[in-house]
């Protein structure tokens, strides 16, 4: 697998496209959030293009992604950044995407620190969890059911990332839930491809926005 391959090309493009659509909303500030998609086949060893540390999401381009392994490590020589020409270096939360990954076979692991999914893990964050039930909005994590409730797992902020992987990984236990959120720190979102998890953070965006303009109470 190469930056050359096709699924990997397709793939790239997806998550610029992605970068560029979050970013004119607010949801990557000073850099912050990370992308991810899984080019290895199904049954293959884990391989993914993960965003650069550090990039402005804004201007970012497919340089901008590092190709890694199973091992989380940069294969082959890597693309340069055109401005700087210093060797990206993978997100330092790409151990965390892994586990998802590994935890739910999907295809796609999107994360962004916004306003409203701080506040609400914060706000339930002596819960654990935050509950959404009998939304519209539900429709566009792939939840169908007449009054459908789901429970969104809240987990703490680890400082150490191995740790907040193995944390992460532990509270995805219901396949109806693509989220979870990071209390002070942000929602992991992921999908079967790149246009699946963008819709999963949109959904996820939409809802917790309204709960807490409505006043939902922990």
């Amino acid at each position: 697998m190469t930056m050359t391959h096709p699924a990997t090309e397709q793939a790239l493009t997806a998550m610029v496209g992605i970068a560029a659509s979050f970013t004119r909303r607010g949801w990557f500030p000073a850099t912050s959030g990370n992308l991810s998609a899984r080019v290895s086949s199904p049954g293959d060893p884990l391989a993914l293009i993960v965003s650069a540390s550090g990039r402005d999401k804004e201007a970012m381009t497919t340089a901008d992604f590092v190709l890694v392994d199973e091992s989380l490590q940069p294969v082959g020589p890597g693309v340069q950044h055109v401005v700087s020409s210093v060797e990206p270096r993978p997100s330092a939360e790409t151990v965390v995407h892994a586990r998802i990954y590994q935890a739910t076979g999907c295809g796609c692991v999107l994360h962004v620190h916004t306003v409203w999914n701080n506040l609400i893990a914060e706000h339930f964050s002596s819960k654990g969890e935050v509950v959404l039930r009998d939304l519209e909005m539900l429709k566009g994590l792939d939840i169908w059911e007449e009054a459908a409730e789901i429970r969104v797992p809240v987990v703490e902020n680890l400082w150490k990332l191995p740790a907040l992987a193995e944390a992460v990984a532990e509270r995805i236990t219901d396949p109806r839930v693509p989220g979870i959120l990071i209390r002070r720190h942000g929602l992991y979102a992921w999908g079967a491809n790149p246009f699946e998890a963008k819709r999963h953070v949109e959904a996820f965006e939409f809802i917790f926005e309204y709960l807490l303009r409505m006043g939902e109470k922990a």
